[in-house]
Protein backbone atom coordinates (compact mmCIF):
# COMPACT_ATOMS: atom_id res chain seq x y z
CA UNK A 1 0.00 0.00 0.00
CA UNK A 2 1.35 3.40 -0.40
CA UNK A 3 0.74 6.38 1.42
CA UNK A 4 -1.39 9.93 0.55
CA UNK A 5 0.92 11.74 2.73
CA UNK A 6 0.27 14.55 0.31
CA UNK A 7 -3.34 14.66 1.36
CA UNK A 8 -2.50 15.94 4.89
CA UNK A 9 -1.75 19.04 6.45
CA UNK A 10 -0.74 19.65 9.79
CA UNK A 11 -1.40 22.87 11.87
CA UNK A 12 -3.36 23.69 15.56
CA UNK A 13 -6.69 22.02 16.58
CA UNK A 14 -9.53 22.79 18.45
CA UNK A 15 -10.01 19.30 19.35
CA UNK A 16 -6.11 18.88 21.16
CA UNK A 17 -3.22 20.39 20.28
CA UNK A 18 -2.14 19.68 16.51
CA UNK A 19 -4.26 17.78 14.24
CA UNK A 20 -4.18 16.50 10.54
CA UNK A 21 -6.84 18.14 8.41
CA UNK A 22 -7.67 17.67 4.70
CA UNK A 23 -5.17 19.91 2.08
CA UNK A 24 -7.89 18.83 -0.63
CA UNK A 25 -10.87 17.24 -0.96
CA UNK A 26 -10.47 13.25 -0.13
CA UNK A 27 -12.98 10.85 -0.94
CA UNK A 28 -14.21 7.92 0.77
CA UNK A 29 -11.83 4.87 1.43
CA UNK A 30 -8.57 6.91 0.54
CA UNK A 31 -5.58 5.63 2.47
CA UNK A 32 -3.81 8.52 4.15
CA UNK A 33 -1.05 7.62 6.15
CA UNK A 34 0.27 4.65 7.78
CA UNK A 35 1.21 5.29 11.80
CA UNK A 36 4.75 4.05 12.09
CA UNK A 37 6.35 3.62 14.93
CA UNK A 38 8.83 1.15 17.61
CA UNK A 39 7.57 -2.46 17.73
CA UNK A 40 7.05 -3.65 20.97
CA UNK A 41 6.52 -7.11 22.93
CA UNK A 42 3.08 -6.94 24.68
CA UNK A 43 5.13 -6.93 28.65
CA UNK A 44 6.74 -3.10 27.40
CA UNK A 45 3.49 -2.00 26.10
CA UNK A 46 1.87 -2.37 28.97
CA UNK A 47 4.99 -1.43 30.98
CA UNK A 48 4.42 2.13 28.75
CA UNK A 49 0.73 2.12 28.94
CA UNK A 50 0.88 2.19 32.63
CA UNK A 51 3.37 5.14 32.30
CA UNK A 52 0.43 7.23 30.20
CA UNK A 53 1.21 6.72 26.19
CA UNK A 54 -1.37 6.67 24.70
CA UNK A 55 0.07 5.94 21.38
CA UNK A 56 0.03 1.93 21.55
CA UNK A 57 -1.71 0.25 18.86
CA UNK A 58 -2.34 -3.43 19.24
CA UNK A 59 -0.80 -5.68 16.50
CA UNK A 60 -1.07 -9.27 17.62
CA UNK A 61 -0.52 -11.41 20.14
CA UNK A 62 3.04 -10.81 20.54
CA UNK A 63 3.87 -7.40 19.65
CA UNK A 64 2.49 -3.81 19.81
CA UNK A 65 3.39 -0.92 17.84
CA UNK A 66 4.26 2.67 19.73
CA UNK A 67 3.57 5.54 17.64
CA UNK A 68 5.27 7.84 19.81
CA UNK A 69 8.41 8.63 17.53
CA UNK A 70 9.27 11.60 15.59
CA UNK A 71 8.77 9.90 12.48
CA UNK A 72 5.24 9.56 12.82
CA UNK A 73 3.03 12.32 11.57
CA UNK A 74 -0.05 10.04 12.04
CA UNK A 75 0.56 10.68 15.84
CA UNK A 76 -1.05 13.85 15.52
CA UNK A 77 -4.85 12.72 14.01
CA UNK A 78 -7.06 13.50 16.81
CA UNK A 79 -10.05 11.17 18.26
CA UNK A 80 -13.72 11.76 17.50
CA UNK A 81 -16.86 10.11 18.64
CA UNK A 82 -17.88 10.44 15.22
CA UNK A 83 -14.70 10.34 13.37
CA UNK A 84 -14.07 10.62 9.53
CA UNK A 85 -11.09 8.23 9.33
CA UNK A 86 -10.38 4.60 10.89
CA UNK A 87 -7.75 2.89 11.76
CA UNK A 88 -7.11 -0.46 9.90
CA UNK A 89 -4.54 -3.06 10.20
CA UNK A 90 -2.99 -4.92 7.39
CA UNK A 91 -0.64 -7.37 7.64
CA UNK A 92 1.13 -5.78 10.53
CA UNK A 93 0.90 -2.51 9.62
CA UNK A 94 -2.09 0.17 10.36
CA UNK A 95 -3.06 2.83 7.84
CA UNK A 96 -5.65 5.57 8.06
CA UNK A 97 -8.26 5.38 5.87
CA UNK A 98 -11.12 7.83 5.16
CA UNK A 99 -14.75 6.93 6.03
CA UNK A 100 -16.20 9.38 4.31
CA UNK A 101 -16.02 12.04 1.88
CA UNK A 102 -14.02 14.85 3.74
CA UNK A 103 -13.86 18.44 2.46
CA UNK A 104 -10.66 20.32 2.07
CA UNK A 105 -10.12 21.73 5.25
CA UNK A 106 -11.88 19.63 7.78
CA UNK A 107 -9.77 18.35 10.41
CA UNK A 108 -9.21 14.65 10.25
CA UNK A 109 -9.75 12.10 12.87
CA UNK A 110 -10.57 8.75 14.30
CA UNK A 111 -12.25 6.79 17.29
CA UNK A 112 -8.81 5.84 18.87
CA UNK A 113 -10.90 2.28 20.19
CA UNK A 114 -10.25 2.58 24.02
CA UNK A 115 -11.58 -0.12 25.89
CA UNK A 116 -13.89 0.37 28.56
CA UNK A 117 -11.50 0.23 31.59
CA UNK A 118 -10.68 3.12 32.77
CA UNK A 119 -12.74 4.96 30.87
CA UNK A 120 -13.34 8.21 33.37
CA UNK A 121 -9.34 8.95 32.67
CA UNK A 122 -10.05 9.32 29.12
CA UNK A 123 -12.56 12.61 28.88
CA UNK A 124 -13.29 13.55 24.98
CA UNK A 125 -12.93 16.76 23.72
CA UNK A 126 -13.91 16.59 20.18
CA UNK A 127 -17.05 18.71 20.04
CA UNK A 128 -19.02 16.32 18.38
CA UNK A 129 -23.37 16.56 18.79
CA UNK A 130 -22.84 13.16 19.82
CA UNK A 131 -19.67 13.07 22.04
CA UNK A 132 -20.21 10.49 24.86
CA UNK A 133 -17.62 13.17 26.81
CA UNK A 134 -15.32 10.14 26.95
CA UNK A 135 -12.54 8.58 24.72
CA UNK A 136 -13.84 4.89 24.06
CA UNK A 137 -14.44 2.69 20.94
CA UNK A 138 -17.99 2.96 19.56
CA UNK A 139 -19.30 -0.37 20.81
CA UNK A 140 -18.96 1.66 24.18
CA UNK A 141 -20.96 4.82 23.89
CA UNK A 142 -24.45 3.08 24.92
CA UNK A 143 -23.08 1.86 28.04
CA UNK A 144 -20.92 5.03 28.60
CA UNK A 145 -24.52 6.87 28.05
CA UNK A 146 -25.86 4.15 30.63
CA UNK A 147 -23.74 4.75 33.37
CA UNK A 148 -23.80 8.28 33.34
CA UNK A 149 -27.53 8.47 33.13
CA UNK A 150 -27.61 6.11 36.29
CA UNK A 151 -24.68 8.61 38.21
CA UNK A 152 -27.46 11.07 37.50
CA UNK A 153 -30.20 9.28 39.05
CA UNK A 154 -28.15 8.41 42.10
CA UNK A 155 -27.18 11.84 42.20
CA UNK A 156 -30.72 13.38 42.72
CA UNK A 157 -31.69 10.40 44.96
CA UNK A 158 -28.94 11.68 47.01
CA UNK A 159 -29.76 14.84 46.83
CA UNK A 160 -33.45 14.06 47.71
CA UNK A 161 -34.78 15.10 44.21
CA UNK A 162 -36.70 12.42 43.76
Amino acid sequence: MSTQSQLVEFRSSVIHGSGGFAACPIPAGTLLLEYVGERISKEESLRRCEAGNPWIFDLDGEQDLDGNVDWNPARFLNHSCTANCEAEEDEGRIWIRALTDIPAGAELTFNYGYELADWEDHPCQCGAYSCVGFIVAQEYHDTIRTRLVQRREAAEIVRGGR
